[in-house]
C-alpha cells in the first residue's frame, strides 16, 4: 500500500506539521477543515451556517484533490464548540449528504484553530 500527500491551493493550507490528506489506496484520509477561506486564510463569518458551509467546500476540495468526492466518504467526525447548534449544522450537512449518507460521530469540543466553531474530518475511497 502507498501512501501519497495531498495537497491544493482550492482549500486552506495545513496551519501546523500535518498534510491536507493522505491517500493509502483506496482510502483518502481528510484533515479536519476548519471554515477558512481559502483565498484570504480568514474565517468564513462568525456564524455556524457560513461556517458550515465553509468547512464542507473545502473538505470537498481536498478529496476532489485526492481523486474523491463526497460521496465517497464512508466516516467523518464533526467537531463543534457549542452542541445547541448541532441542529443547524446538521440541516446544513444533510444537504451536501442527500443519499447514503457516510457514518458520522460528532463530538463537543471547548476550542479549535484559529476560533472556529466546527471541524470536520472524513475518510473516503478513491473514485
Amino acid at each position: 500500500m502507498k501512501k501519497s500527500v495531498v495537497s491544493t491551493s482550492a482549500a486552506p493550507a495545513a496551519i501546523g506539521p500535518y498534510s491536507q490528506a493522505i491517500t493509502a489506496d483506496p482510502f483518502v484520509f481528510a484533515s479536519g477543515q476548519i471554515p477558512l477561506v481559502p483565498e484570504t486564510g480568514a474565517l468564513a463569518g462568525e456564524d455556524i451556517t457560513s461556517q458550515t458551509h465553509q468547512a464542507l467546500k473545502n473538505l470537498k476540495a481536498v478529496l476532489e484533490a485526492a481523486g474523491s468526492s463526497l460521496d465517497q466518504i464512508v466516516k467523518t467526525t464533526v467537531f463543534i464548540v457549542d452542541m445547541a447548534q448541532f441542529t443547524e449544522v446538521n440541516r446544513l450537512y444533510a444537504e451536501y449528504f442527500t443519499d447514503k449518507a457516510p457514518a458520522r460521530s460528532c463530538v463537543e469540543v471547548s476550542k479549535l484553530p484559529k476560533g472556529s466553531l466546527l471541524e470536520i474530518e472524513a475518510i473516503a475511497l478513491k473514485r
